[in-house]
């Protein structure tokens, strides 16, 4: 007998263009498969896009590149047919018995016509719907299956008007599907509009008897010491008898890799009809103080598995179904003080700092692998939310677990945005899609998909608009909450009574997140659907920190700038596009850069604003070349968006409740809003974020010059102090002062005392701020912070004098490798001057937050890296050379100042401008800068292709020409 299983079919397929194929579906899946490669036949991407099996067999260039999307034609000159493609595969799978088989699409855009061995199958419209198809009866008896899919393009695909727009002409928005593919502002237009068969496809083998769409729920009282794990599920009789079933679920948690304590076991007894379906609700299970799954920077992601079995009698087992789950409980609620949304998750307040998503890829190359370093980057940048943007997908359940492991929570809208659905210039489809109830049945179809994931937290209609009035309303009532999950008390408590009488919330469509309309309303933005989100471009910094600058609550867009490094310029675009802007001087006194027309093309923000900014490369100094360029730029990236979250950290809780940066990521080699580019490489953006949003950090208000403390966790500081240092460009240190001992609340930003520098006489024009937020007792460091500032009305050129300081660096380097994948440990010492050995501050030995559940997924599947498997496993790595010095000769005094690791990969026969990163990289820092005397620990981790061997670089302002350290 044939196994209980899935198969994914996600190799071994072909494609041709529909034109170009004489036979039809039942000839291809009988008496004329294709034999091979031979045309028009071609390897196809599968899952993934028509154009994205373009680019891979190279018939039309990558559209990515400098400007080579407008070689492309698009699908509003070609017509649809052009992007009407056949897939054909083979698979091998034959039932035996009262087995059944499932041939399964996750999704595909638009529709298709689907033949398998001469049978015709349709799958209806619409992007984001999975479809099912019971195939038991006209699979072969020899197992030999022969599958051939037409795949159609959106019905309406727009057309791309010469200035562009946000989403074209807007057409696309009477379709149910992704909108960003008739280009934005930060995105050009996706010729074929991202027609294929884009998510997984599988075969599946189950009994009798099918597992449909379990909804798991957990809920909580006595201030979470207790909990029960409620549990619905449909089950499915597809035989011709009454199905007599042993319905087993079980909940395990994982001890250490391949090791799992059964937590609960429980099996009841159901009759199922025949040819029927049924809902069935489980006896609810009791939890006695689990383990809670928590946000990043509140606790651990702890994560248990729930299986669902089903046993048919005379059969033996039919169907097995199983899903991570997370305890937790998430509101949300307009907070009185600010007017803005307030979250909390398991009766903790959480202040939201976060950013909006697209998607991965623009091609939708998506992969598990490619999800997971998107996350893990989120993550590292202490982010606490990712938006899902309305006009990009319906995430995918890979997208989902990193975010539960990673403990990214996620707002997803659904399908609509005010561009596209009646707001846009000019205005269109005012009723949104054309089809409503294909609308809803998607929606509905992406809960049941993705409601079981506890970082799922939030539901959101669209993008600055809301549904059509039918759509909203039936989305109100089908997403409503249960009782349980409306707000309650910090102690998580509903009363049990209140409880009892309620319907089991496993039974809700959804019932455990809040619906919002849109994105503007109720609590985001100014609550009523104004435009009151942004702004979108370069700020100066302290402007963040003014009354002024935000007047909401909770900012669900706010954006600015997002250069990439050189390398990357070169590695996207020809030597043209390598141009950096040119400053045109105003009148007024302020520049506007003029980018060279590839920038243009990739969406280029420019770093200063007439009449109101600068230009805050200028500030440094007029860039020489590409490389000074977008060093100067990641200065800026680096200053810019830690100014942003500290200053909306300044105001926590008092004025504002969350912010969300627009935007992370780009799905694609765009030139604006982004931590990390199209090939994973970080900005500086990226570590300013991730210092700004640390749990507990320190910093300096730009627009008071008092420093303060925001303590996002749970518990009280105390025994604290700071240490506040400036440092000169000579090296030497004007200002020193330790505060007395500090207690810092819980959950709050605490104003301390004022910085007396530069008030005090002489100050110098250009300087360096250190901030340390230390334990007493033991020096333990809780928060690092080093600003580089200017004397009001100055700038930041005398840094460039400083570029030419040699000061002597010592890296100590040790290197671990497990097969493919390196992690390196670099000790990094400014021997510029000899530190105060009786301060141990000099040692930035930094306090590990207790719960934190990060954990790099690439290096061991469990969450206890000091376990025991972690223990045997670095026990049998192999080292390298044990410790490894690199020695940066210099005589000068002075802070080694914004430095950076690369890695790259070894080659002799390296051609002038080849890119040679490795990527991604995960460093624990980047861009960071040592005063005289001071150490610091960067961790590298890293895989590389095979027979590549990797070496470590490290620039810096005062190490331009770059050292290999590793």
């Amino acid at each position: 007998m044939v196994e209980i299983r899935k198969t994914k079919l996600d190799t071994g397929w072909l494609a041709a263009r529909s034109t170009e194929v004489e036979l039809t579906g039942v000839q291809l899946t009988t008496t004329h498969p294709p034999s091979g490669l031979d045309q028009p036949w071609m390897e196809a991407v599968v899952p993934g896009t028509v154009l994205g099996t373009l680019v891979k067999n190279k018939l039309v260039p990558d559209p990515f590149y400098g400007l080579e999307n407008e070689s492309i034609i698009d699908i509003a000159d070609s017509g649809r047919e052009y992007y009407t493609f056949w897939f054909f595969t083979t698979f091998q799978c034959k039932q035996s018995g009262n087995q059944h088989v499932d041939l399964n699409f996750r999704a595909i855009n638009y529709s298709a016509e689907l033949y398998l061995n001469g049978h015709k199958k349709i799958l209806p419209k619409g992007m984001f719907r999975r479809h099912s198809l019971d195939v038991t009866d006209i699979l072969h008896p020899n197992g030999e299956n022969l599958l051939a899919v037409l795949v159609y393009p959106p019905d309406h695909p727009g057309s791309i008007p010469p200035e562009g727009g946000q989403g074209g002409d807007h057409e696309i928005g009477k379709d149910v599907a992704a909108q960003y593919v008739e280009g934005w502002d930060w995105m050009i237009p996706i010729r074929d509009r991202n027609t294929g068969i884009w998510d997984e496809v599988s075969i599946s083998v189950t009994g009798p008897v099918k597992i449909v769409d379990p909804h798991l729920v957990s809920s909580f009282f006595d201030n979470y010491k207790r909990a029960y794990l409620h549990s619905t599920t449909e089950l499915v009789n597809r035989s011709s008898w009454v199905a007599e079933c042993s319905l087993n679920i079980q909940v395990t948690t994982e001890l250490e890799e391949n090791i799992c304590l059964v937590e609960h076991l429980q099996t009841e007894h159901v009759s199922i009809p025949p040819g029927s379906s049924i809902q069935y609700t489980f006896s609810e299970m009791f939890f006695y103080k689990p383990n809670l799954w928590w946000p990043n920077g509140m606790g651990k992601q702890s994560l248990y598995n729930v299986e669902i079995s089903i046993d048919v009698k005379g059969f033996g087992e039919s169907d097995l179904w199983s899903h991570h789950f997370g305890f937790r409980k998430i509101e949300s609620h307009i907070d009185t003080a600010t007017g803005g949304r307030l979250f909390k998750v398991n009766g903790q307040p959480i202040f939201i700092r976060g950013g909006n998503w697209i998607l991965s890829d623009g091609l939708l190359r998506l992969s598990k692998k490619r999800y997971m370093t998107d996350i893990k980057f989120h993550a590292d940048m202490n982010f606490n939310m990712i938006r899902c943007w309305g006009g990009g997908l319906a995430e995918r359940p890979e997208f989902y677990d990193s975010c539960d492991i990673y403990g990214l929570l996620v707002w997803q809208e659904f399908w609509i945005t005010g561009d596209c659905d009646g707001r846009g210039v000019p205005v269109s489809n005012p009723d949104g899609p054309l089809d409503h109830e294909l609308f809803l049945l998607c929606a509905r179809d992406t809960v049941k998909l993705l409601r079981n994931h506890p970082s799922l937290a939030l539901w959101v209609g669209g993008n600055e608009q809301v549904p059509p009035d039918d759509i909203n309303t039936v989305l109100k009532i089908e997403l409503k909450l249960h009782p349980h999950f409306q707000n309650s008390t910090e102690s998580g408590n509903t009363t049990e009574e209140t409880f009892l009488v309620s319907k089991d919330p496993s039974q809700y469509l959804d019932g455990t997140r809040m619906y919002i309309q849109g994105s503007m309303w109720d609590g985001f933005a100014n609550g009523k659907g104004d435009f009151t989100d942004g702004p979108y471009e370069i700020q100066n910094p302290e402007n963040f920190f003014k009354d002024d600058f935000y007047k909401y609550g909770f900012n669900p867009e706010v954006g600015s700038v997002g250069i990439p490094v050189a390398a990357t310029i070169r590695a996207t675009m020809p030597p043209e596009g390598w141009k950096i802007p040119l400053f045109k001087k105003l009148p007024d006194g302020y520049v506007k850069e003029v980018p060279n027309p590839i920038w243009e093309y990739h969406k280029y923000i420019p770093y200063s604003k007439p009449s109101l900014v600068h230009d805050q490369i200028l500030m440094y100094g007029v860039p020489e070349d590409l490389d000074d360029f977008c060093l100067k730029a990641q200065l800026v990236n680096y200053v810019q968006y830690r100014a942003l979250l500290e200053g909306w950290a300044s105001r926590m809780w008092s004025k504002y409740t969350g912010v969300l940066i627009w935007k992370n990521q780009n799905p694609w080699t765009g030139l604006r809003g982004q931590f990390y580019d199209h090939l994973h490489d970080q900005t500086a953006g990226f570590y300013g974020c991730r210092s700004a949003a640390e749990p507990i950090h320190v910093q300096l208000n730009l627009a008071t010059y008092f420093i303060e403390v925001v303590n996002t966790t749970s518990e009280e500081l105390s025994n604290v102090a700071i240490e506040a240092s400036v440092w000169d460009l000579e090296g030497t240190c004007p200002y020193y002062k330790v505060s007395e001992k500090l207690s810092i609340p819980r959950k709050t930003t605490v104003p301390l005392f004022e910085m007396k520098y530069p008030k005090s006489k002489n100050p110098k024009p250009v300087y360096f701020l250190l901030l340390k937020l230390y334990n007493i007792a033991d020096y333990g460091i809780l928060s690092r912070n080093l600003y580089w500032l200017y004397l009001s009305g100055g700038d930041y050129k005398l840094l460039e004098l400083n570029r030419k300081k040699k000061i002597p660096l010592k890296i100590t380097s040790q290197a671990l490798i497990r097969g493919s994948t390196y992690e390196i440990q670099m000790h990094v010492h400014n021997k510029s001057k000899e530190p105060d050995l009786k301060n141990l501050l000099y040692k930035n030995t930094f306090v590990k937050q207790n719960g934190d559940g990060d954990f790099d997924f690439n290096w061991a599947s469990e969450k206890q890296e000091d376990g025991l498997i972690h223990r045997i496993y670095r026990h049998f790595s192999r080292e390298v050379s044990g410790l490894r010095v690199a020695e940066i000769n210099g005589t000068e005094v002075g802070v080694a100042f914004f430095l950076h690791f690369s890695v790259h990969a070894s080659k002799r026969d390296h051609k002038k401008g080849e890119d040679t990163r490795i990527l991604p990289v995960h460093y624990s820092d980047n861009y960071f800068s040592l005063v005289p005397g001071e150490e610091m620990s960067i961790t590298l981790s890293f895989e590389v292709p095979p027979g590549v061997t990797p070496r470590v670089t490290l620039h810096g302002w005062n190490y331009h020409m770059g050292h290999t350290i590793l």
